[in-house]
């Protein structure tokens, strides 16, 4: 990890792409003390499936049919 000061940092924005590449994360500090972070963006994000999803779902005791009846007749 990088640490640069403001005016460091407002020099290397042209190259900063590269920085980040070579570094991974750079800190911005001002008078020592850190007031930023710089981290890289992953292009490629992965969208769960509807499978995943429905496996990670909890499963009810009785069907909603059944809940919602029997809040409707309360």
């Amino acid at each position: 990890m990088k640490k640069l000061s403001i005016r460091e940092a407002r020099q290397s924005l042209s190259h900063l792409d590269r920085l980040l590449a070579a570094e991974g994360e750079v800190t911005i500090t001002r008078r020592g003390e850190p007031i930023a972070r710089l981290t890289q963006i992953n292009k490629k994000r992965l969208i769960p499936s509807h499978r995943d999803l429905r496996r990670r779902m909890f499963l009810m005791r009785k069907g909603s049919e059944t809940v919602v009846r029997e809040d409707r007749d309360l």
